[in-house]
């Protein structure tokens, strides 16, 4: 059975292409005024959503995801956070095979602000009450990545940086 949020995350994925950003979020992640962040509310557990999510964003061919934790997972300690330990693990093993990359919350949030701005970002909510436990997933081009455009870049610099040589050989 699919839920509602995944209808969602289905119909908004379709529209999603790159700088688009999805979050799988606690319960306590802050409602955004951004008009560009959407939230909706998954009341289910937080690697259950994330895990459909994966695969819901591993059958999108025209969109490739980055994936982003908080770097404060790391310090979390069990007394401070019952649960953090096993979640975690659970964690570690629904990104297997996947690039994390870890930063502090802040400097993530002020990345969705900014992002925001012009593009826009589906943030689910689930019933996860551990703290610094969301996923963020900025959205890249499946069909394009660095490489090509670097090669794309320098081959436009080069032909700008030589217009009267083109010109000359012409005449």
């Amino acid at each position: 059975m699919t839920s509602n949020w995944e209808e969602i995350l289905r119909d908004r994925l379709q529209l999603f292409g790159h700088r688009n950003w999805l979050v799988i979020a606690d319960s306590a992640y802050p409602a955004q005024t951004r008009q560009g962040v959407e939230t909706i509310v998954a009341d289910e557990e937080q690697t259950t959503v994330l895990s459909r999510a994966l695969a819901i964003l591993g059958g999108c061919r025209h969109i490739k995801p980055t994936i982003y934790t908080d770097k404060e997972l790391q310090f979390v300690s069990e007394q401070d956070a019952i649960g953090i330990t096993a979640y975690r693990q659970q964690l570690e093993s629904l990104l297997d095979g996947h690039q994390v990359h870890s930063l502090p919350h802040e400097e993530i949030i002020s990345k969705l602000d900014q992002v925001g701005e012009m593009f826009r970002v589906l943030l689910i909510k689930t019933n996860m009450r551990i703290p610094y436990t969301s996923v963020f997933f900025e959205l890249g081009c499946g069909y394009w990545d660095a490489e090509p455009e670097n090669r794309l870049q320098v081959a436009m610099r080069s032909k700008s940086q030589r217009p009267n040589a083109a010109k000359r050989k012409r005449r």
